[in-house]
């Protein structure tokens, strides 16, 4: 499969996966349909699935209008069905979605929302987060607890470590400043932040990451524990 990131709004990504062997694609939330269409403009690709990890606006506000244009089929979890607009197929946590030749299993994440989930395309390794795990961070925790998210990301860093991590936004530049405040002596850490600035340089998106650069750099996957998990998120909160 194939990747392309749109950006979207002001730091939102949309992931585009499109699989070449018959130009059909998935849009993993679409923050908005413009930029959408633009890329498909003139292009031989059939937009058949829409993919949310969650309900907010930033993930879902293009759904109507993409879902109008391409018709293409929304697909969401089962239990925050009420939130995702447009919403036609319900899935399951640990549920295996299979259509044409997209195969992606569906892992429930709660912390950042009740309802977040991630699509893991694990013949592919590719792990789309929505709000759950940035680069260098993780969600703010808005409706689930804290033992939720650490839980949730505990699910993520059990994966294989090559697994390629696409989040919903471009905040890595700002996470590292916090990362390295409370990790100064983490040479990977140091690395990263270079490449990342590179990048950033070049006008590159920071993503996709790595588990394995996440679980040596990221601060929240390396708290060994809810209680500094906690402490963690409290201080980025504020940060």
């Amino acid at each position: 499969m194939k990747v392309e990131i749109i950006s979207c709004l002001q730091d939102n990504y949309s992931y585009l996966i499109i699989d070449e062997t018959n130009n059909l694609a998935c849009i993993v939330d679409p923050s908005e349909a413009g930029p959408i269409v633009d890329y498909l403009k003139n292009k031989n690709i059939n937009l058949k699935y829409i993919l949310n990890t969650h309900h907010h606006f930033d993930h879902v506000g293009g759904n109507k209008e993409l879902k109008k244009k391409y018709n293409s089929i929304v697909v969401g979890f089962k239990h925050d069905s009420e939130r995702i607009p447009e919403i036609d197929i319900c899935l399951e946590d640990n549920e295996i979605w299979k259509r044409d030749n997209f195969i992606a299993k569906i892992i429930h994440v709660p912390g950042h929302t009740k309802g977040h989930i991630c699509f893991y395309f694990y013949e592919d390794k590719l792990l789309f987060t929505g709000d759950t795990l940035f680069s260098l961070g993780c969600g703010r925790i808005f409706e689930g607890t804290y033992e939720q998210m650490f839980s949730s990301l505990n699910k993520i860093k059990a994966m294989p470590l090559d697994t390629q991590i696409f989040c919903g936004h471009e905040y890595t530049l700002n996470n590292s400043k916090f990362c390295i405040k409370h990790d100064s002596e983490n040479l990977n850490l140091k690395k990263k932040i270079q490449n990342i600035q590179i990048k950033l340089k070049h006008s590159l998106p920071t993503i996709p990451s790595t588990l394995k650069e996440e679980l040596d750099c990221n601060i929240f996957l390396r708290a060994k524990d809810v209680k500094t998990f906690s402490k963690l998120r409290d201080l980025k909160d504020n940060f």
